[in-house]
């Protein structure tokens, strides 16, 4: 545990987010609608303002003042932007997702990954079959309706003009110009339309997220890595300022992102920094842990979850369908050792926590769900975010004797577990 005082007034907080290809705006604008709805349901004050005056021009952010348990706390937030490189592998052509959907699939399925993937909880393995199936689908349904298009005018041309042209190659040019112009013609129209409502489907938007993932079969795709490294300088000279705690928050797939660049800067440190605390939520790395060539990955894991200069807790929820619950990313991907301190896994409890009206309106809605941890709670119990952040204890101080949840999943799982290539 990094020796430091559980008190804080000043903190700085990184936000990683996960696959998301719009602008930053929108998790500000969350922080100060869910944090005004959480303060008041809880009873403390939260003020919420815009970008750090001596934020860097190309930064993004806004700083949040708390008051909790009669203590004063500023926080400034950064989110670290990947979007941009989020919009650029998002395949805009809908050949060119269905040439994602068979390249991911293979790579998958080929490695034995994906049987290794279904032993742990089914939610984000549907999430991944999902756009799978719903592609398939409507391509079958497209192929469906144009062959049915294509039969009746080719069929009703043949019985027309059977009687005036007879049954000779006329009739047959004429009858397959009929079927095969208007098949294709329709396949391409309702596949666009299908395309045009991804907006509510998420099909295209998944398989974009999947296909990233496993581009590089777990290997960090070159154009991320600069990007991380620049991240990393973020955040390192961050350390250096004078802040009581310094809080990495990396939400699903940003989780992993945050763990191999906390990895990259330990190693770099030749002092104990202050207070460092990583907050993984709605954690996705297994997806990305478990490919063959995630060895740096599955490093960065085994190193991390040893250090004695970092908090790692790892909150999830049996309710999101969209992470890997109670599942230790860790030890799941087989590089636990004896000195493994972390991360401390437990779960947000979705189903007691946000209160029986709200949890019923939100059961369903999954993808709304993989956003809850950022959101306000009718019921709090141990986990509430924005106390996390705009609070007076650091994160290894507030659950310093909060025990792993009982039903984590905390065995090797993987069928690759190097640490080399």
């Amino acid at each position: 545990m990094p020796a430091s005082s559980p008190q804080v007034r000043r903190r700085k907080v990184f936000y990683i987010p996960g696959y998301d290809p719009f602008p930053p705006r929108r998790y500000r604008e969350l922080y100060r609608k869910e944090g005004a709805q959480q303060a008041e349901i809880s009873g403390y004050g939260l003020r919420v303002s815009g970008n750090p005056p001596d934020a860097q021009e190309d930064s993004y952010g806004w700083q949040a003042s708390g008051l909790i348990d009669d203590t004063r706390v500023h926080a400034d937030f950064e989110v670290l932007v990947w979007s941009d490189i989020v919009q650029s592998t998002m395949s805009t052509t809908i050949p060119g997702t269905y040439w994602q959907l068979l390249r991911t699939s293979w790579i998958y399925i080929a490695s034995g990954t994906l049987r290794r993937l279904a032993v742990l909880p089914k939610g984000p393995l549907a999430a991944a079959l999902y756009p799978i199936g719903v592609l398939i689908l409507q391509l079958s349904v497209a192929l469906l309706a144009a062959h049915l298009l294509g039969w009746a005018l080719s069929a009703g041309f043949r019985a027309l003009a059977l009687g005036l042209i007879g049954d000779g190659a006329v009739l047959r040019w004429g009858m397959a110009l009929l079927y095969w112009g208007p098949f294709f013609a329709s396949v391409v129209v309702i596949l666009r339309w299908f395309k045009a409502q991804d907006r509510r489907i998420y099909a295209y938007y998944l398989m974009n997220d999947f296909a990233f993932s496993a581009s590089h079969k777990g290997a960090t795709p070159p154009q991320l890595q600069d990007r991380l490294d620049a991240f990393r300088a973020t955040i390192a000279s961050a350390l250096q300022q004078d802040y009581d705690e310094v809080l990495v928050v990396g939400h699903s797939s940003g989780a992993h992102l945050a763990v191999s660049i906390l990895a990259d800067i330990l190693r770099d440190l030749k002092e104990p920094p202050t207070a460092l605390s990583l907050l993984s939520l709605g954690q996705v790395i297994p997806m990305v842990s478990f490919l063959p060539d995630a060895h740096q990955l599955r490093a960065d894991l085994q190193f991390l979850s040893e250090r004695d200069e970092i908090v790692w807790i790892d909150v999830t929820a049996p309710g999101d369908g969209c992470s890997f619950a109670l599942c230790d990313p860790v030890s799941t991907s087989g590089v636990a050792t004896r000195d493994k301190q972390w991360p401390l896994v437990f779960s947000a409890q979705f189903s007691r926590s946000m209160g029986e009206a709200q949890w019923q309106k939100l059961r369903r809605k999954y993808f709304r769900l993989h956003f809850q941890y950022l959101c306000a709670f009718q019921n709090p119990l141990d986990y509430d975010y924005f106390q996390i952040t705009a609070g007076p204890l650091t994160l290894g101080t507030r659950y310093a004797t909060r025990p792993p949840s009982k039903s984590r999943i905390d065995v090797p799982v993987s069928k690759y577990t190097s640490t080399r290539p």
